[in-house]
């Protein structure tokens, strides 16, 4: 199928036929989307599961945040959400790198509460994610942010510490680099006063539900938490280099987080765009596409032979490909670079076969992999 919309080109297009030694299809079914767990299943999967963990003052926006990115749900709708009296649990298995399990503490969570066993929680915690009202009192969350990150620290020293500066929104541009500027030197300051400046980083990241934000700042945290995020990375600066490509992102379809991208600088206005277009080829896909139940887990309309391209009116090219049924590459590269079309498609077959490769690697060592040897990309 072959439509045309404006300066959008959706295709759905034929296995590559370069060499049947490259034709991999799909990922096996066992890596695609879980969406139906039962309590017992994600109950005993939990323990096994890397855990991240949510904290903040009351009415910061933890709950709203996990809502909006993890389960779909409108900005406006948090609007009618009330604020945790307890810990909430649940398990995010999108696929074979967004894995893992969320603990959301209430705002009154203090670290002597006999109710949760902390100890054990964070102990298995890779991400902590430390969430700001940026247009609340600031003072009080920073005293409870040093409080958090120094104990969680004497727990498990492997943390990795985020903090969310929320709410941005409703703040001009000049005001939010004043508020981010503000939080990280007294942060920071106070860690130095208790002497753990050495031995503590935390990240930052202005964000927002009503917009991209939120899901660039999840992709950077999600990316920390993927032992071999290296590896994915090095595929994608091969196939940038040798195929003429500006910018690459490897996207998991339904939270749109990008598990992986090259090297270079991330440009938040690429990034949208490239979020635009994979609800671009959903919706399309939804509407137009050729299988029997479209949208069904078992007849999904994204699948291997999905592409899309779009041509923006400044010489620049969004190129799609399915890597499997909830993962995609998108590209971005300028039009004249695109003549080289057959080269492109002859990498990324290259490319999907070395993702396939690391996820059999994965599925049977259990632990974090690094080929030794990347796929080679003409």
């Amino acid at each position: 199928m072959n439509l045309i919309i404006d300066n959008i080109s959706f295709n759905r297009v034929e296995e590559e036929s370069f060499s049947t030694t490259f034709d991999i299809g799909s990922l096996p079914k066992h890596y695609e989307f879980n969406e139906f767990i039962s309590d017992e299943d994600a109950e005993s999967d939990r323990d096994d599961l890397p855990r991240l963990v949510l904290m903040g003052l009351r009415g910061s926006g933890k709950t709203s945040i996990q809502k909006v990115v993890f389960q779909k749900m409108s900005p406006n709708e948090t609007l009618f959400i009330g604020s945790n009296n307890s810990m909430l649990k649940d398990v995010v298995n999108n696929s074979a790198f967004v894995n893992f399990q969320i603990c959301d503490f209430p705002g009154h969570f203090d670290f002597a509460d006999s109710e949760y066993d902390i100890q054990s929680i964070l102990q298995g915690c890779q991400s902590l994610v430390f969430v700001i009202d940026a247009q609340d009192a600031i003072a009080s969350a920073l005293n409870r942010l040093h409080s958090v990150v120094t104990k969680a620290y004497k727990i498990n020293k492997n943390i990795k510490f985020e903090v969310f500066i929320h709410k941005v929104d409703g703040l001009t541009e000049d005001t939010k680099m004043e508020t981010q500027r503000e939080i990280h030197q007294r942060a920071n300051d106070d860690l130095v006063d208790s002497g753990d400046e050495q031995k503590i980083y935390i990240s930052f990241h202005l964000t927002s539900i009503y917009d991209h934000s939120i899901f660039e700042a999840f992709s950077r945290v999600v990316q920390k938490m993927i032992p071999h995020y290296a590896t994915l990375e090095n595929f994608l600066n091969i196939i940038i280099q040798t195929s003429g490509i500006e910018k690459a992102f490897l996207y998991d379809v339904k939270t749109k987080i990008y598990v992986a991208t090259d090297s270079s600088p991330v440009d938040i206005q690429s990034y949208e765009l490239c979020c635009d277009m994979i609800d671009v080829v959903i919706d399309l896909s939804n509407i137009y596409g050729s299988g029997e139940n479209p949208g069904l887990m078992n007849d999904p309309a994204f699948d291997d032979q999905s592409s899309s391209l779009i041509k923006l009116n400044n010489g620049t090219i969004l190129y799609l490909r399915e890597v499997c049924s909830f993962l995609a590459l998108v590209c971005i590269l300028r039009e004249d670079n695109f003549e080289k079309q057959r080269i492109i498609d002859y990498n990324f077959v290259i490319l999907r076969k070395g993702i396939h490769k690391l996820f059999e690697l994965k599925d049977k060592e259990k632990e974090s992999i690094e080929p030794r040897n990347p796929p080679s990309f003409n």
